[in-house]
């Protein structure tokens, strides 16, 4: 039976060209009503024009179609679904296709490059499915798709803004999709890979011609077709290769919760760690209990040692270190020998106000014990302040810990830009700034540690917590940059799921939780992490109660669709089970060439050959053609 969406009305950002326009065909030869939605701008963000969306608007109206232009900014979403509510009276599809390129390596990237970026992808898609949210609720029926990119999934050389906010947006679907379930809203996200007016300019003509946007289209038609049957999942269409991503999970390591928990017992264990021969594939609420894992802990001998690791003539800085997971971080560096910066705004958990004494308590504590320290007072969004405070007191920076952070949970319904965009700039933004401060620092004495915090909710999704949730798994995209860019310079990066009873998670939690859920727990991966001896880098690890385990993803094996022929959304409907069967084999990426060289393996000899000759730069990161 023919897939079709008569009396549905498709809005389609960024739809003036590429895999936009190819969406908004599609939706509109198949009975949709279409708002073609486009600034008009440069792939750059600059400049703006009508006939993008008006070009496209005449194709769909010329083949006997409906559809109304939009010229609007995502950034003002609520202009864009109102276009479609004074046309058509409803908005059923939403597809937050729009987007630009700021490419720059980590240590050349200006502030105005990350703000832009993200401005465009993460806010404006924010935007918009905030403005269409409401009608979707009303009428009990939506399909929202947010667009990823292998970018965000691995990171990329020269994209650390692009992947943190490409890899946000898949944070951001997985809670989305749990508060849209009791209104039949499905939230989903793509990674899509089609030639544009961007990789045209680093691929052959042939290449770009195997990669055209009508190849994804067909995946994207499903997924906002009323029958599509899954929401809050990742999806990459490339060159008519189909394929789903999920997180794995090793069992991990459980350690005996005692003085013995320390950084050298975590390295003497390390490989159990790491060991993904038991595994998992967890959400918000699965795997052991808290009490469960401290109970089991009690029953192990005390954990062995191995050589002692030091912090000896090592500086730290420590953000959001005033209290709960940061003050143990500054508290077990200073005791193994680290010279600490304690940083700590003082504010309430929401991110009101300000107080000196929650890091200068801290910093007192650990001159006491017979550390060095100094205090911090900066907001993390002026990140160069609390390095300043690192090189003018102990002249270097060896180790960062981005820590700091504040909740604002909120239904969707009820959340305001506000609550969105002020975790945005703590956890993400903050971030970033702090990292770009101190990397010149660490690339001149080639050494740096750095460990960024994500979340079980950005890795899982939570009700209530679409904007924590999208900054923090944000955190993962942009530690996956800079820990490709820092590889050469000695700089690990590597990202820690805490799990640990705080006065942020105080407030959501019961008593007996939060302490069970001590801080100290959590303390000896994330400073092993930051050692001299540790290897490790571009890593997501989730630790509480002693408990440490690494997670990574898993990609399916997918469903090619013959090269050269556009695949119907009937024929995908009907792959649809092979495109997430984990079961006829997987695999474990770890950059986004792999998934070119995959999508690869479908072209004809001649033109494979032609591929292995291409630049290796962004040309693959550039693909998913938001123009």
């Amino acid at each position: 039976m023919s897939l079709r969406f008569d009396n549905k009305v498709a809005v389609i950002t960024g739809a003036g060209n590429g895999l936009g326009r190819a969406y908004a065909l599609l939706f509109a030869s198949r009975g949709a009503k279409v708002v073609v939605n486009d600034l008009g701008g440069s792939a750059f963000g600059q400049g703006a024009s009508k006939n993008a969306a008006d070009k496209v608007v005449d194709e769909i109206r010329a083949a006997g179609g409906t559809a109304v232009a939009s010229y609007d900014s995502v950034t003002e979403g609520e202009k864009i679904i109102d276009a479609a509510i004074k046309a058509f009276g409803r908005v059923d599809i939403l597809v937050n296709n729009a987007g630009i390129l700021r490419d720059k390596s980590f240590g050349r990237m200006s502030d105005e490059d990350w703000d832009l970026i993200h401005q465009v992808h993460v806010y404006g898609s924010y935007r918009c499915a905030k403005a269409a949210w409401p009608h979707m609720q009303k009428q009990n029926y939506g399909r929202i798709i947010n667009t990823s990119s292998t970018s965000g999934i691995y990171g990329n050389f020269g994209q650390a803004n692009y992947a943190a906010a490409k890899l946000a947006l898949h944070g951001f679907t997985l809670s989305l999709c749990k508060e849209g379930v009791k209104y039949n809203i499905k939230c989903n996200t793509l990674a899509p890979a089609a030639g544009s007016r961007l990789t045209a300019t680093v691929s052959s003509p042939e290449r770009v011609e195997a990669m055209k946007p009508d190849y994804v289209a067909s995946l994207v038609g499903y997924m906002c077709h009323e029958s599509f049957p899954d929401t809050g999942l990742l999806f990459e269409a490339n060159a008519n290769w189909f394929t789903e991503y999920r997180f794995e999970r090793s069992k991990g390591a459980v350690f005996r919760l005692d003085e013995s928990y320390t950084p050298a017992a975590v390295r003497a264990r390390f490989g159990e760690i790491v060991d993904f021969s038991q595994h998992e594939y967890p959400n918000m609420n699965s795997g052991v209990s808290s009490m469960d894992r401290i109970k089991q802990s009690m029953a192990l001998p005390k954990n062995p040692q191995g050589t002692a690791i030091r912090f000896d003539d090592r500086v730290a800085v420590v953000t959001g270190a005033g209290a709960g997971l940061g003050r143990a971080y500054a508290m077990l560096l200073a005791s193994l020998g680290a010279k600490v910066v304690v940083n700590d705004l003082g504010g309430a958990f929401n991110g009101v106000g300000s107080s000196k004494s929650s890091a200068d308590k801290v910093v007192e504590e650990i001159v006491a014990a017979g550390g060095i320290a100094v205090a911090n007072y900066d907001n993390v969004e002026q990140g160069e302040k609390i390095i300043d405070t690192a090189i003018k007191a102990f002249g270097k920076i060896d180790i960062l810990i981005n820590n700091a952070g504040i909740l604002r949970d909120k239904s969707f319904a009820r959340m305001t830009d506000d609550d969105f965009d002020i975790i945005q700039r703590v956890h993400l933004k903050g971030t970033y700034r702090t990292s770009k401060a101190a990397w010149e620092h660490m690339r001149k004495q080639k050494y740096g540690r750095i460990v960024n915090t994500t979340s079980s909710v950005g890795l899982y999704g939570n009700f209530g917590q679409t904007n924590y949730s999208c900054a923090k798994l944000g955190t993962v995209g942009l530690s996956s940059t800079l820990a490709i860019e820092g590889m050469k310079d000695n700089i690990n990066v590597n990202v820690i799921g805490p799990g640990a009873g705080t006065r942020l998670t105080a407030t959501v939690m019961p008593p007996e939780m939060v302490e069970a859920l001590k801080p100290e727990y959590v303390a000896p991966l994330v400073v092993y992490l930051c050692s001299e001896i540790c290897r490790e880098t571009n890593n997501v690890f989730e630790s509480s109660t002693g408990w440490a385990a690494k997670v990574r993803w898993q990609r399916s094996a997918g469903y090619f669709h013959p090269f050269g022929k556009v695949a119907s959304i009937e024929e995908i409907q009907a792959k649809y089970p092979q495109i997430r069967s984990f079961e006829s084999g997987f695999a474990y990426p770890e950059r986004s060439m792999d998934s070119a060289a995959m999508a690869s393996t479908n072209f004809p000899d001649e033109l494979r050959k032609v591929a292995k000759r291409l630049p290796r730069g962004n040309a693959a990161a550039a693909t998913d053609s938001k123009l």
